[in-house]
C-alpha cells in the first residue's frame, strides 16, 4: 500500500521540492490549491508544472474549515504537511489581519481537521519559523530559546507552533513542529530579499546601469537549501514520536555578503550597483538569527549538504538562465 501525503502549500518552494521527494518515495501525493490555481499553470503552478501528472490536487481554502474537513476526510492521509501561509514577514506589516487570520485560523482549522477523522494514524507537521525568535534571548537558538517575535508574521507562526503542541499534548495526534531557519532556492519567491538580489545580479549583467535598492543589509540570517530542509520534514513524521526541531545551518551570513558573493560570481563588485532605500526598513528588525540544530542531528541523524555558496551559484545560475 502506498503512503498518502497532504501538502497544504503545494505550489509554493518548499511544497514543490517536499512534492518531488515524496514523489520519489512512492508516496501518493496530494495538494491544497486555490481553485484559480488550477487553471493557471503559467503564474501559480510553475513550480510544480514538471509533476502536475503525477500529482493529486484538490480545490480548497485554508480560510474554510468544511474544504479541509472533506478533503482530509475523502483522501485519508497518512501524513499531512501544512507549509501554507501568508508568508512574507514585510508584507505582515502591511496587512496583520489577513496574516493572522489565514496563519491563525488556517492551522487550528486544519489540526482539527485531523484530529476529527484520526487521531492515531495521521502523522502532522507545521512548518513554525525561526521568525518566532525574533528579538532573541540568546544566540544560537535551540528548542528552548524563548520566542519574542518582532512581526505579525512571527506572532501568527508562534500561534501555530502552540496550537501544534496542544493537540499533541492534549489529543495525542503525532504533531511535530519544524522551526526552519531561512531556507531558498531558485524557487524562492520574487518577494524575498535573496530571489531580490539573485534576479537584480541577472538583469544587471545585462544592464549595469541598473541599481538594486536594499533595505538593512547588516541583517544576518542562517540560510540553506530548500531542498535539504524538506527532508528534516519528512524525517520529523517518520519517527515513533513526535517533536519539535530546529532545522538551520549553524552558520550565519548578513545580506550584504549574500549580495557581494552574488555580484562576485558573474564579476560585478556589488558596491557599485547597490543603494540603500530607508523605505525598506522594517519597523522593527529581527537582527541576528543562528541556529543550534544539535537535536536534528541527533535524533534525525540530518544534516544540511548544499553550502551557502553553492546556494548563492544555484540561485544566479537560475536566474541567469531566465
Amino acid at each position: 500500500m502506498k503512503k498518502v501525503a497532504l501538502i497544504t502549500g503545494i505550489t509554493g518552494q518548499d511544497g514543490s521540492y517536499l512534492a518531488e521527494l515524496l514523489l520519489s518515495k512512492g508516496y501518493e501525493v496530494h495538494g491544497i490549491v486555490r481553485r484559480v490555481a488550477l487553471e493557471d499553470e503559467t503564474h501559480r503552478l510553475w513550480r510544480i508544472k514538471k509533476i502536475l501528472n503525477d500529482l493529486n490536487l484538490h480545490a480548497g481554502s485554508l480560510e474554510s474549515y468544511a474544504s479541509l474537513f472533506n478533503i482530509i476526510s475523502k483522501i485519508k492521509p497518512n501524513e499531512v504537511y501544512h507549509l501554507a501561509a501568508q508568508s512574507y514577514v514585510d508584507y505582515s506589516f502591511e496587512d496583520e489581519f489577513s496574516t493572522l487570520n489565514i496563519n491563525i485560523n488556517g492551522t487550528h482549522y486544519l489540526l482539527s481537521a485531523v484530529k476529527e477523522f484520526t487521531t492515531s494514524k495521521v502523522k502532522f507537521y507545521f512548518a513554525a519559523s525561526s521568525e518566532m525568535f525574533g528579538k532573541v534571548k540568546e544566540s544560537p537558538q535551540t528548542e528552548n530559546t524563548p520566542f519574542h517575535p518582532r512581526s505579525s508574521y512571527g506572532i501568527s507562526k508562534m500561534t501555530g507552533f502552540h496550537l501544534t503542541r496542544n493537540y499533541r499534548e492534549a489529543y495525542k495526534l503525532h504533531a511535530s513542529n519544524g522551526i526552519l531557519f531561512n531556507h531558498e532556492s531558485p524557487r524562492r519567491g520574487f518577494e524575498f530579499v535573496t530571489r531580490k538580489i539573485t534576479q537584480a545580479v541577472a538583469r544587471i549583467k545585462k544592464d549595469p546601469k541598473e541599481k538594486l535598492k536594499l533595505g538593512n543589509i547588516n541583517a544576518e540570517r542562517d540560510w540553506g537549501h530548500a531542498k535539504d530542509y524538506v527532508e528534516a520534514m519528512w524525517m520529523m513524521l517518520q519517527q515513533d514520536s513526535p517533536g519539535d526541531y530546529v532545522i538551520g545551518t549553524g552558520e550565519k551570513h548578513s545580506v550584504e555578503e549574500f549580495a557581494k558573493k552574488a555580484f562576485a560570481h558573474v564579476g560585478l563588485n556589488y558596491k557599485d550597483h547597490i543603494e540603500i532605500d530607508q523605505r525598506l526598513m522594517r519597523p522593527a528588525e529581527v537582527d541576528v538569527l543562528l541556529a543550534d540544530c544539535s537535536k536534528a542531528k541527533k535524533i534525525l541523524k540530518w544534516e544540511p549538504k548544499i553550502s551557502f555558496d553553492d546556494l548563492i551559484i544555484d540561485m544566479v545560475e537560475s536566474d541567469l538562465k531566465q
